[in-house]
This record gives C-alpha cells, sequence and structure tokens, in this order.
C-alpha cells in the first residue's frame, strides 16, 4: 500500500496491513492519538481488551468500523463507543475500494508528522530502559534490541508468551503484511510450535523466528522432536526469567502471594540437544556475545537444524501497569 496519501488528523489501525517501513506505520503511543484524532477506522479490529472496550476512542471523533462478522463489529458499542459508520464486509476488499476512492486526495502533513514525533520520543525511551542494569542475567529490553537488528527481511516472527512477547511487541518489527503471528485476543498458549510449523510449510524460503516465554515454552518443547524427524528447520529464543511473569506482575501486588508462579532457569537448550535440535545459552557470561549467537543460530537454522537459544534474563519494569489478570 505504497501511496496512501497521509492523514491529517486520522488515525488508521492497521498493524497487519502496513509493512513496517511504511511512513505511516506509527506503532507506539496508539492511546494518545486515538483520543485526538478526527476519524478512526477500526480495519478488522474489534472493540474488546485491546482498545479498553472502546474507551480509549474519543467521543468526538468519527469512527468507522469493517468486519465480516457483524456481531463481533458492534461489541460493546452504544456502552464507550458508537460507530459513525458499521461495514459488514471483507476488509481487504474494504481497503482496495477505500485507496481507490481516495485517489488525487491530499492533506497537510501535520498529524501525521505529530505522531511521528510522538514515536520517536517514546522509542527513545526503550533505549534508556535497556540500559538500566537487571538484578541478574540479561536486560530482556536490549536483548530484543538485538534481536530487532538482526532479523532479516524473509523473516516470519511466531510469538507465544507472556511477559516477554509483550514487550517483544514494543520492539520488533514484522518485515511484511502477515508476518506476525500470536496466540490473538485470548491469549492461547501453546501456539507457538504448531504456529512455527504451518508457517515453514508454507512459506519455506522463510526465516521462521519464535519467541517464547519459559511458562509458554513448556507446551512446545516435545515439538522439537518433530521439527528434528521431518527436518523443518525453526529457530526458537526463549526469554527465560524462571516464572509466568506477566501474572505476576499483577498478582503480587494485588495478592501478596506469588503461589503458582515460580518457575526455574531450566536447560532448556539442553532439553531441545536431547531431542536431536541444535540448542545455545545467553546468558550475563556471555553478554557481549548477543548478536553472534543468534548468527550462529541463523546460520544452523539454515544449515537445516531447529535450534533453540535459551536466553536467560532479569526482571524489569517494562511492563509495569499491563493488564493480565
Amino acid at each position: 500500500m505504497p501511496r496512501w496519501p497521509s492523514p491529517q488528523s486520522c488515525f488508521w489501525v492497521v498493524l497487519p496491513v502496513l509493512c513496517c517501513r511504511h511512513p505511516l506505520h506509527i506503532r507506539q503511543e496508539r492511546s494518545a492519538a486515538l483520543k485526538k484524532a478526527d476519524v478512526v477506522l477500526l480495519a478488522g479490529i474489534v472493540c474488546d481488551f485491546r482498545l479498553s472496550y472502546g474507551r480509549v476512542l474519543s467521543r468526538s471523533s468519527k469512527i468507522i468500523i469493517v468486519n465480516r462478522n457483524r456481531k463481533e463489529m458492534l461489541i460493546n458499542s452504544d456502552m464507550f463507543w458508537k460507530p459513525q459508520e458499521a461495514v459488514q464486509g471483507d476488509v481487504g476488499s474494504f481497503m482496495v475500494k477505500l485507496k481507490e476512492g481516495l485517489q488525487g486526495q491530499t492533506w497537510a502533513s501535520d498529524w501525521a508528522e505529530e505522531l511521528r514525533q510522538a514515536d520517536q520520543k517514546k522509542e527513545q525511551s526503550f533505549w534508556e530502559k535497556a540500559v538500566m542494569p537487571v538484578a541478574q542475567h540479561l536486560n530482556p529490553v536490549r536483548v530484543l534490541q538485538l534481536v530487532e537488528e538482526t532479523l532479516p527481511d524473509n523473516s516470519i516472527l511466531v510469538m507465544d508468551g507472556g511477559d516477554f512477547v509483550g514487550t517483544a511487541a514494543y520492539l520488533l518489527r514484522p518485515r511484511g503484511p502477515l508476518c506476525w503471528l500470536d496466540p490473538g485476543a485470548f491469549g492461547t498458549l501453546g501456539v507457538g510450535a504448531g504456529f512455527a510449523l504451518g508457517a515453514k510449510l508454507c512459506r519455506p524460503d522463510a526465516e521462521v523466528w519464535c519467541l517464547f516465554g519459559d511458562g509458554a515454552f513448556g507446551y512446545s518443547l516435545i515439538e522439537f522432536d518433530t521439527f528434528v524427524r521431518h527436518k523443518i528447520p525453526v529457530m526458537a529464543l526463549i526469554g527465560n526469567d524462571a516464572g509466568w511473569t506477566q501474572i505476576s506482575r499483577e498478582q503480587v501486588p494485588s495478592l501478596g502471594s506469588n503461589v503458582a508462579c515460580g518457575l526455574a532457569y531450566t536447560d532448556y537448550h539442553k532439553a531441545a540437544m536431547g531431542l536431536g535440535a541444535q540448542g545455545l545459552l545467553l546468558s550475563r557470561e556471555n553478554e557481549d556475545q548477543v548478536v553472534k549467537v543468534l548468527r550462529d543460530a541463523q546460520q544452523q537454522c539454515r544449515d537445516g537444524h531447529p535450534v533453540v537459544v535459551n536466553i536467560l534474563i532479569g526482571r524489569t519494569d517494562f511492563r509495569d501497569g499491563s493488564i493480565a489478570m
């Protein structure tokens, strides 16, 4: 979609539609932008918890929503939000027709520039988080920044986890439309290996990078036996902080207990090797080798081997305030 006009006071929620290098692909400070937008187009997304059930939308905004499913399209409407236009139909077809109808239209660049500046300011704050020391192991924010720098253009990202994956959502950019696969609105952990299998079989020339939390990886570890037997080379990066951190982040302040949230710094790389895959470890002992280890994992994957990189990470306040319970 290279010729979308630059919007004046308009915010497009089209993360799966625009590639990461599109000038209108604004990722950060979305809630603030939505509050100030004159027109909001919800292309396939619904007003569930991801949009605070519609509370992030301004009552003064004109809201256009497009969805195949009328019931989902109108969820929570007339409570916190109300659509100006509700279009039941295919999102892709709608966007194509809309683009055709906007041919020749131009807008001043003020709004797009304001969003870009807010985006850059937010991402600068991530660098400040990345250099903050953690009590033990590696800073996950810095690790993910290095992953972002290493990701190739032909990569498909598969996400399966809580806190580590939630952090990655702020820092990693899918290299193209439909190149980000995650558990979706219901957070159904355990989909990672299956998604990776399907992605690699459908796109054999793509590099499939799977990011797992250590809790979620418990569901997918044994599938590395499948990858080995069927010679399916995918790469898994495990953010191992020895816990169900997204849950404990809220549970401990609310209930005063970390019960059922504690795990161990398990040697997942060795477990993968026991299944016939390649296994690599990243920790504070080799923190200056993060990019090298990622490159080594890439090369082993290109040589036809499934790979698990066990990344020992510490705890940060990066996602304080996120909703998980």
